[in-house]
């Protein structure tokens, strides 16, 4: 790649606007729009997202992140979204725009990436829709819309370039925060005695999964105690507001740790941890802590639809990646508890296995931690101003 970017363009001010949804893919552009703005300083950034954008210095036409929901209580919230919709288009097209940038969301951002090319803007996918996992058909849809797509899983970039998407794996942006080697990462459970073991209760970000997922986890908790009298519990909010819903919700006779940190740091100080399913798996694989992942949905749109719609073997992405049930999954769940606390029991009085399972997560996500992310993004950015 040239360094020629690094350089500045004489006077001349490029525009990005970039379209973010989720917590995650907030955190991923302000990363990226940092380490832009140490290439180049005569550069503006424009977009909808989060704090962490508007803070790393992106003016946001309005804030998405709050309103993130999961996909069937999406449909709540459509009118909203095709008006932002309409006002993202019509930003595109009255003003000056280099390049647009969506980050992951793909029912959200593909109308996103839509209006940019029908005004001729080029576009950049930063973290790939898993197409691969389903859906499979919207290939032709992101050939269309998408001039480079940055994935984060290694498997990725052959995948989507075998069906002709300009691809490149730039390592996972939420690892990037790991320091020490991955072998430090690894557990021992030698000592370990599950009637006092550290716990930790990770229900996502999202307003509908802490609403669907915090208080079965909560539930699942209060059965552990039954059989583990010491277990002691913790959570993590991605920020204030978030860890106060998670306080207002908690339920009689349930107590925990309420903390606001990083996944990987808060799965680093327990021996297990109850995770939904999503990006924090990853992060809880790397930090080497053995889990069981839990994930809600519809019954009725799940039997009508989702399960003739999936074509991956597993659901999770740490089974996905490992090609095996590494950890247990239970997705969707519904409302049978039983199977899950069994599970976690059955681990909990397992040492060898614990250890097994440590090691193993610590060496899945060796290929995806390489670091510097947000830099290798930014410099493919470059070359595509150019």
């Amino acid at each position: 790649m040239a360094d020629s970017f690094i350089m500045e363009q004489g006077n001349q001010k490029r525009r990005l606007f970039l379209s973010a949804a989720e917590h995650s893919a907030d955190a991923h552009c302000a990363g990226l729009i940092q380490a832009l703005k140490q290439k180049q300083s005569n550069i503006e950034f424009v977009g909808v997202g989060g704090d962490k954008m508007a803070g790393a210095g992106c003016k946001l036409l309005e804030s998405t992140v709050a309103e993130s929901a999961m996909t069937y209580k999406a449909f709540s919230k459509v009118g909203k979204y095709c008006k932002l919709i309409y006002k993202i288009k019509r930003f595109l097209s009255n003003e000056k725009v280099d390049l647009v940038i969506v980050c992951d969301s793909p029912a959200f951002n593909f109308h996103v990436a839509k209006a940019a090319k029908n005004v001729g803007i080029k576009t950049m996918f930063y973290v790939a829709p898993q197409l691969w996992a389903w859906a499979g058909w919207r290939i032709k849809k992101l050939k269309k819309y998408c001039d480079k797509l940055c994935c984060i899983l290694p498997f990725e970039e052959n995948w989507f370039q075998q069906r002709g998407v300009d691809t490149t794996f730039v390592s996972n942006p939420l690892l990037d925060e790991l320091d020490s080697s991955p072998a430090s990462n690894i557990k021992s459970y030698s000592t370990f005695d599950p009637t006092d073991a550290k716990i930790a209760l990770i229900p996502g970000s999202r307003p509908a999964e802490l609403e669907s997922l915090w208080i079965p986890m909560q539930q699942i908790a209060l059965r552990l105690k039954e059989k583990f009298p010491f277990v002691s519990f913790k959570t993590v909010a991605v920020d204030k507001e978030k860890q106060q819903i998670l306080r207002d919700k908690q339920i009689q006779g349930f107590e925990c740790d309420y903390t606001i940190s990083s996944v990987i740091e808060t799965a680093r100080s327990v021996d297990f941890s109850i995770v939904t399913s999503g990006s924090a798996t990853l992060q809880v694989a790397a930090a080497g802590c053995p889990m069981v992942i839990m994930y809600q949905s519809s019954r009725i749109l799940w039997h009508l639809a989702g399960r003739w719609l999936v074509k991956t073997r597993y659901l999770s992405l740490v089974n996905v990646l490992a090609n095996k049930q590494l950890v247990p999954e239970f997705m969707p769940y519904f409302t049978s508890l039983g199977p899950i606390v069994e599970s976690v029991k059955n681990m909990l009085e397992n040492k060898q296995k614990l250890t097994e399972v440590s090691n193993q997560l610590v060496k899945l996500t060796v290929p995806l931690a390489q670091g510097n992310t947000a830099r290798k993004v930014a410099q493919i950015v470059g070359d595509m101003l150019e």
